[in-house]
């Protein structure tokens, strides 16, 4: 039942009101149906939506795919100790093998290659930075490869708002967020490399399942668990270097990588988007928000909601059962609406300029490669270019089953020169009746199926 659930809803006291809602970065099928109906009106109700990023702004993400990449005329065979290149580039190999068996079914039906799937995430590996390679690392695993193609919530979440017409914006930038990541020194960056390698070869030698998998986060969440541990690391999207596997020796630098981590991407941010969020409130007065921040930002200290308590509002946390405002939707903003962007494989929009260039060379080699299958037979609208495969095709159709015939059917020598390459849609030349004119375009159509 939902109400004995715990829920990622708070609501601040004001007129319209505001919503905070927790989000985590897994397929929005796999938690839509265990989020109270209460949070949902609340999504539905709101004039204006927020996120961390404005993830359908296509400036937004080429600017996250950009600072991923080394500089120009660099590349990790330079930059990597050769033992670490090589353990990483057999890794990637072995999951690469390995991914054809990782697909579900469903993912198949949904005509999503695993060549495809691991080219959108790891095609240009060689071109990222050395920590943006530890998050792509951490990410390859048989439980994270089973949810890709299908939106992540706040993913999801924009799209929909798109969709019905509200407005959305951001409260932060790229560089706010990549800067960080980009600013840890070098040899922090190896030993989060070289741990998070360690840690797959080890499960992977001993065909242990990794702990902590996407399927954990999501069952931790639908069951409203407030553990500010669990989702910090999916907020900071930032592997757990503090566990079991790490030895005395690396400890202290273990802690000090992950208290970076904290500072930076947590405490730092939950301060700067508190900031934003008071100024939007405070600017726009009369307009209801909904903002959809990751669950790790309203969870442990120092949080999001603790800083609004500070700065003066009332926040209420909402159980699924609590009631909630209900505001007459505006009229001019319901009836708004926007061409949605499509996402043909759900979140694999995530890619470098580089690997996107790469993937739709692939796309055409394979639209090519498709475009000479059988057409469908729709309708007269059909361009005869079977002359291709046999150029006297034409002809010999004419010869067969006009000549036979009483009427006089295309018989000057205009019409036997263009019949080979003919729009056959009621431009055809005179016939004795309307009726003979269907029956000799129909036979002819239905003889150039047979010859294919």
């Amino acid at each position: 039942m939902q109400s004995d659930l715990n829920s990622f809803l708070w609501l601040v006291d004001r007129d319209p009101p505001a919503y905070f809602f927790g989000t985590i970065h897994v397929p929005y099928k796999k938690v839509w149906d265990y989020i109270p109906e209460n949070s949902k009106q609340a999504f539905d109700q709101s004039e204006s939506v927020f996120f961390e990023l404005d993830l359908t702004n296509p400036y937004t993400i080429s600017a996250l795919a950009k600072c991923q990449l080394l500089p120009h005329g660099e590349n990790l065979s330079n930059v990597l100790p050769k033992d670490i290149y090589k353990r990483l580039k057999r890794h990637l190999e072995y999951v690469r093998v390995m991914m054809p068996l990782w697909m579900t079914a469903d993912q198949r039906g949904r005509g999503l290659y695993a060549d495809y799937l691991f080219d959108s995430i790891a095609g240009n590996w060689e071109r990222k930075r050395p920590v943006w390679v530890m998050l792509m690392v951490n990410s390859l695993t048989e439980s994270d490869i089973k949810s890709r193609g299908i939106p992540v919530l706040d993913l999801y979440l924009a799209q929909e708002a798109e969709r019905t017409g509200k407005i959305t914006g951001a409260v932060e930038r790229v560089d706010e967020q990549c800067v960080p990541l980009n600013e840890l020194n070098f040899s922090q960056v190896l030993f989060a490399l070289n741990q998070t390698l360690w840690q797959h070869e080890s499960y992977r030698q001993r065909k242990n399942a990794m702990p902590y998998t996407t399927d954990d986060l999501i069952q931790h969440y639908n069951c409203g668990d407030l553990n500010s541990i669990i989702f910090n690391h999916d907020t900071a999207q930032v592997p757990n270097l503090l566990n079991t596997s790490v030895g005395q020796a690396d400890v202290h630098m273990a802690k000090v990588i992950d208290d970076y981590f904290r500072i930076e991407l947590i405490d730092k941010r939950n301060q700067r988007m508190v900031e934003r969020v008071l100024m939007l409130l405070e600017r726009h007065p009369n307009t209801s928000f909904f903002f959809a921040f990751g669950a790790g930002h309203f969870l442990g200290n120092s949080t999001v909601i603790d800083r609004l308590r500070s700065a003066g509002l009332k926040v209420d946390h909402i159980q699924p059962a609590d009631p909630i405002p209900k505001l007459r939707i505006n009229k001019k903003h319901k009836n708004r609406r926007k061409k949605q962007k499509e996402y043909p494989f759900g979140d694999l929009w995530y890619l470098d300029p580089e690997t996107r260039m790469w993937l739709e060379k692939q796309q055409k080699r394979r639209r090519k490669k498709f475009s000479h299958r059988e057409k469908p037979f729709n309708d007269l609208w059909v361009r005869m270019d079977s002359h291709r495969r046999r150029p006297n095709l034409m002809r010999q159709l004419a010869e067969e089953h006009y000549y036979n015939s009483k009427a006089v059917v295309w018989t000057t020598p205009k019409y036997q020169a263009n019949i080979q390459n003919t729009w056959y849609h009621g431009g055809a030349p005179p016939l004795q009746s309307q009726v003979t004119r269907l029956t000799v375009m129909i036979i002819c159509l239905l003889k150039v199926l047979d010859y294919h």
